[in-house]
């Protein structure tokens, strides 16, 4: 059994989405052993509640510099004994100490077809560009701006006749489908490492 931290900032769906698949057995060898948010009104917050999975709101601005800040996650990782932290709408970059803490163990779902449209508005600059696809993608977690290497990916096709929010529709069904599986896998690659 893999113990993974789960990090957002905002809604948490795929925070929800994850916990669920661990409870049914559909991810069989992860448990959330913590929510990590950095946002004090994180809906995730109420879904954790919602779910009994322990939370931590740790406020970056109390913090004098990054380090400092990510220091403090990593304390509370550690006393978790967690071993796979996983991004789920997290908009903020991991910094040197949580990237040397957990060398490639640090997981990020991306609502594009990476490379193209890193960063954080991806489906409103993939739908603004007309392009003809986009994707969800799951990577691992480096120093760049989405540019880790990608563990697995899944292409959408942009209907131009759709709009942005049938887009995103899409595109969450597919992260709702995708990021589990790739949870599921790297765990197994965890265990099978040990």
């Amino acid at each position: 059994m893999v113990n993974i931290a789960i990090f957002a900032s905002g809604n948490g769906s795929n925070f929800e989405n994850l916990v669920n698949h661990m409870n049914d057995k559909s991810i069989p060898n992860a448990q959330c052993a913590i929510l990590i948010v950095d946002k004090e009104k994180a809906f995730a917050i109420e879904r954790a509640k919602k779910l009994h999975i322990p939370y931590v709101y740790v406020n970056p601005k109390a913090y004098a510099n990054k380090e400092a800040y990510e220091s403090e996650i990593e304390k509370i990782l550690k006393e978790k004994q967690v071993e796979l932290i996983v991004l789920a709408g997290y908009m903020r970059f991991i910094g040197k100490v949580l990237l040397e803490a957990f060398p490639n163990r640090i997981i990020n779902l991306h609502p594009a077809y990476l490379p193209a449209f890193p960063g954080a508005h991806s489906i409103l600059d993939a739908f603004s560009a007309k392009a003809s696809y986009t994707g969800v993608s799951v990577h691992y977690v480096d120093e760049g701006v989405d540019s880790g290497e990608i563990i697995r990916q899944e292409k959408i096709s942009i209907d131009p006749n759709e709009s942005l929010e049938t887009l995103e529709e899409h595109i969450h069904a597919m992260e709702y489908k995708l990021f589990p599986e790739v949870v599921y896998q790297v765990c197994s690659e965890i265990e099978k490492n040990r």
